[in-house]
């Protein structure tokens, strides 16, 4: 992935794509900079916050009447949201790579029958916002429950409870950090001022990827991070991606792809490393299968990687992208799973059949940056850097979508492990939020009612 020095925690992307036509003067105003200064890195938020609904936020009834879902003020604007949206669709510029003509690819992509609604909207609030530290890397968004999201916010990794409709800081990554795990031969060390770059939580447990080749890792019903430390020297070392997974056996691991072109894996109790495994070029993702058996490995390459989860062994080349990839997820079923590309597509994968994909879906205008499968293999979410996040339904064959169409660049995106509710997370300086879509369920209980 590109590398560039980032020496202070901002919006990297704010040349590429801005939303500040819509700033409101009734808003709170925004800091004249975005970059994060000794007397404020203290604490995003010093103690819980507990607050009643502000006119910021907007709630499924506010949207039913008219309220746009992110609460921009069209009626005051001198231009409507469509021709907004018109405009922005031929002004955007997606960022590549590789320069290769996609006049073929336009061909291979499947006809989608797009206006389905899988997932409602259900609330949007301003009171924790998403930001970004690399423009390239957007998993920075995970849900444990239909209530509970943990994202980045700056310096802190912030808990956002949709049930009590408040946020609490979890880890500041600003100040030092000290891991409680110690034992003879262990490799942590403190660290401070860490850019996080990626995330993910699972069982418990929140790892953390740095701008600097950092990971951490911490418990989050637990005081403290149990372990962190920067696992490359390498100046160009920045974690991409990180994944939690079971091994065969069932143990716990801990994933980290880096630019370093390696892959490490860690044992999730005492974070020894226990192998790392290396690949011709800049490793932007991995996943593993849920049998914990493949791995899935994309980077600057167009080509993907099958691999042996146990020894890295290359089983096979996945041919079909243009550029370079930066998502895959793993269908439910582990036989199926998709790739997402800066060549605007997602491809899906049969792995009884690795000759070539046997799908490929296409994003409205730029890459596709993060891929989600719903825990009953219902649906997959893609989103793309800004603006469109798209929703398929698995059962038709990934034939019917549904777009959720909105405005600024997206930090991440994430199913309930119910597959309930699907979140967003918007980084913008005005309307960075996170946003909330329920899952629809067609009620027949009229009909009970009838009889």
């Amino acid at each position: 992935m590109e590398h560039f020095q980032n020496n202070e925690l901002e919006y990297v992307v704010d040349d590429y794509y801005d939303v500040t036509d819509f700033e409101d003067d009734d808003f709170s105003p925004r800091s004249a900079s975005n970059s994060i200064d000794d007397d404020s890195i203290d604490s995003d938020f010093e103690d819980d916050f507990e607050l009643s609904k502000p006119k910021t936020d907007t709630s499924a009834l506010e949207a039913r009447n008219g309220k746009d879902i992110q609460g921009i003020p069209w009626e005051r604007l001198n231009f409507t949201r469509e021709k907004y949206r018109e405009s922005r669709l031929k002004q955007y510029k997606n960022y590549e790579n590789l320069s290769r003509s996609h006049e073929d690819l336009e061909k291979e992509c499947k006809e989608v029958e797009r206006g389905h609604k899988f997932y409602d909207f259900q609330f949007n609030t301003r009171l924790v916002k998403s930001t970004i530290v690399h423009f390239q890397l957007r998993n920075l968004l995970w849900a444990t429950s239909k209530h509970d999201v943990y994202l980045m916010q700056n310096y802190s990794v912030m808990h956002w409870s949709s049930l009590l409709r408040r946020g609490k800081e979890v880890i500041n990554v600003a100040k030092p950090i000290v891991p409680t795990l110690k034992y003879p031969g262990c490799l942590a060390q403190p660290l401070s001022r860490v850019q996080i770059s990626t995330m993910t939580v699972n069982d418990n447990l929140m790892v953390a990827g740095g701008f600097q080749g950092e990971l951490i890792c911490k418990y989050i019903n637990q005081p403290g991070v149990a372990f962190c430390t920067k696992i490359s020297t390498d100046e160009n070392a920045i974690t991409n991606a990180v994944d939690i997974y079971h091994s065969p056996s069932g143990s716990k691991r801990v994933m980290t792809a880096n630019n370093d072109s390696q892959v490490r894996v860690f044992d999730a109790v005492n974070f020894a490393c226990l192998s790392r495994f290396t690949f011709p070029w800049s490793v932007n993702n991995t996943s593993v299968s849920p049998d914990g058996k493949l791995l899935a490995v994309l980077g600057d390459s167009p080509e993907c990687l099958i691999a042996d989860a146990q020894s890295g062994k290359v089983l096979s080349n996945l041919k079909g992208h243009l550029d370079y990839s930066f998502a895959s997820a793993w269908h439910p079923n582990g036989q199926i799973f998709a790739t997402g590309n800066q060549d605007t597509t997602c491809r899906l994968w049969d792995i009884r059949n690795l000759s070539e994909s046997f799908a490929v879906l296409k994003g409205r205008m730029g890459a596709i940056r993060a891929i989600r499968f719903s825990s009953d293999g219902r649906f997959m979410a893609m989103t793309e850097p800004a603006d469109f996040v798209h929703i398929f339904d698995a059962e038709s064959d990934y034939a019917r979508g549904q777009e959720i169409d909105l405005f600024g660049e997206i930090a991440g995106i994430s199913f309930s492990p119910d597959s309930e509710a699907l979140f967003i997370g918007v980084a913008d300086r005005t309307y960075g939020s996170l946003l909330e879509f329920n899952r629809k369920h067609y009620d027949h209980q009229y009909l009970n009612c009838m009889f």
